[in-house]
Protein backbone atom coordinates (compact mmCIF):
# COMPACT_ATOMS: atom_id res chain seq x y z
CA UNK A 1 0.00 0.00 0.00
CA UNK A 2 1.29 3.42 -1.11
CA UNK A 3 1.57 6.33 1.07
CA UNK A 4 -1.59 8.11 -1.24
CA UNK A 5 -3.45 5.31 -0.25
CA UNK A 6 -3.07 5.21 3.24
CA UNK A 7 -3.71 8.70 3.93
CA UNK A 8 -6.56 8.70 1.88
CA UNK A 9 -7.99 5.31 3.96
CA UNK A 10 -6.98 7.42 7.29
CA UNK A 11 -8.72 10.23 6.02
CA UNK A 12 -11.87 7.75 4.85
CA UNK A 13 -12.00 6.51 8.56
CA UNK A 14 -11.76 9.55 10.05
CA UNK A 15 -14.59 11.64 8.36
CA UNK A 16 -16.37 8.12 8.54
CA UNK A 17 -16.14 7.85 12.15
CA UNK A 18 -16.41 11.45 13.16
CA UNK A 19 -20.37 11.89 10.95
CA UNK A 20 -20.83 7.88 12.60
CA UNK A 21 -20.42 9.92 15.60
CA UNK A 22 -21.22 13.52 15.89
CA UNK A 23 -24.32 13.20 13.64
CA UNK A 24 -25.94 11.77 16.96
CA UNK A 25 -24.61 13.84 19.30
CA UNK A 26 -25.79 16.95 16.92
CA UNK A 27 -29.27 15.00 17.45
CA UNK A 28 -29.24 15.47 20.62
CA UNK A 29 -28.15 18.91 21.05
CA UNK A 30 -31.97 19.71 19.06
CA UNK A 31 -34.05 16.92 20.72
CA UNK A 32 -32.32 18.40 24.24
CA UNK A 33 -33.58 21.74 23.64
CA UNK A 34 -37.21 20.96 23.90
CA UNK A 35 -36.69 17.97 27.23
CA UNK A 36 -37.85 19.84 30.03
CA UNK A 37 -35.83 19.04 33.22
CA UNK A 38 -38.05 18.07 35.37
CA UNK A 39 -40.33 16.14 32.96
CA UNK A 40 -41.34 12.74 33.42
CA UNK A 41 -39.00 11.04 30.84
CA UNK A 42 -35.93 13.31 31.56
CA UNK A 43 -36.76 11.99 35.60
CA UNK A 44 -36.89 8.26 34.27
CA UNK A 45 -33.65 8.32 32.23
CA UNK A 46 -31.48 10.13 34.99
CA UNK A 47 -32.97 7.00 37.05
CA UNK A 48 -32.29 4.28 34.69
CA UNK A 49 -28.65 5.59 34.01
CA UNK A 50 -27.78 5.95 37.97
CA UNK A 51 -29.45 2.45 38.33
CA UNK A 52 -26.73 1.15 35.57
CA UNK A 53 -23.81 2.65 37.05
CA UNK A 54 -24.93 2.02 40.14
CA UNK A 55 -24.99 -1.73 39.25
CA UNK A 56 -21.47 -1.27 37.24
CA UNK A 57 -20.11 -0.12 40.51
CA UNK A 58 -21.85 -3.13 42.07
CA UNK A 59 -20.37 -5.74 39.92
CA UNK A 60 -16.60 -4.59 39.52
CA UNK A 61 -16.60 -4.59 43.61
CA UNK A 62 -18.78 -7.94 44.19
CA UNK A 63 -16.84 -9.62 41.10
CA UNK A 64 -13.76 -8.22 39.99
CA UNK A 65 -11.78 -9.22 36.99
CA UNK A 66 -8.26 -8.33 36.29
CA UNK A 67 -5.87 -6.89 38.83
CA UNK A 68 -8.66 -6.16 41.21
CA UNK A 69 -9.33 -9.73 41.21
CA UNK A 70 -6.09 -10.39 43.42
CA UNK A 71 -7.14 -7.82 46.24
CA UNK A 72 -8.92 -9.47 49.28
CA UNK A 73 -12.91 -8.53 49.56
CA UNK A 74 -12.25 -6.91 53.09
CA UNK A 75 -9.98 -4.39 50.87
CA UNK A 76 -12.46 -3.58 47.81
CA UNK A 77 -15.50 -3.61 50.57
CA UNK A 78 -13.53 -1.00 52.71
CA UNK A 79 -12.17 1.25 50.07
CA UNK A 80 -15.91 1.82 49.27
CA UNK A 81 -16.48 2.55 52.67
CA UNK A 82 -14.15 4.93 53.12
CA UNK A 83 -14.29 6.39 49.80
CA UNK A 84 -18.10 7.05 49.95
CA UNK A 85 -17.40 8.48 53.66
CA UNK A 86 -14.83 11.16 52.69
CA UNK A 87 -17.15 11.99 49.50
CA UNK A 88 -19.82 13.07 52.20
CA UNK A 89 -17.67 14.44 54.66
CA UNK A 90 -16.20 16.76 52.45
CA UNK A 91 -18.34 18.19 50.50
CA UNK A 92 -19.64 15.52 47.80
CA UNK A 93 -16.05 16.07 46.39
CA UNK A 94 -15.61 13.42 44.35
CA UNK A 95 -11.90 13.73 43.85
CA UNK A 96 -11.48 13.43 47.83
CA UNK A 97 -13.26 10.27 47.62
CA UNK A 98 -11.40 8.40 45.28
CA UNK A 99 -8.24 9.61 46.37
CA UNK A 100 -9.38 7.97 49.74
CA UNK A 101 -10.57 4.72 48.04
CA UNK A 102 -7.30 4.58 46.17
CA UNK A 103 -5.11 4.32 48.95
CA UNK A 104 -7.41 1.81 50.87
CA UNK A 105 -6.83 -0.09 48.29
CA UNK A 106 -3.18 0.27 47.86
CA UNK A 107 -2.50 -0.09 51.34
CA UNK A 108 -4.54 -2.91 52.13
CA UNK A 109 -3.62 -4.62 49.35
CA UNK A 110 0.12 -4.46 50.12
CA UNK A 111 -0.19 -4.67 53.75
CA UNK A 112 -2.14 -8.23 53.15
CA UNK A 113 0.45 -9.91 50.72
CA UNK A 114 3.19 -8.14 52.13
CA UNK A 115 4.90 -6.23 49.41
Amino acid sequence: MGDIEFWANLGMLLVAGYFATDIWRLAGVFAAAKVDENGEIFRWVRAVSTALVAALVARIIFFPIGALADVEPLVRFSAVIVGTGIFLKFGRSIAYGIIAGEIILLVGHFYLTGL
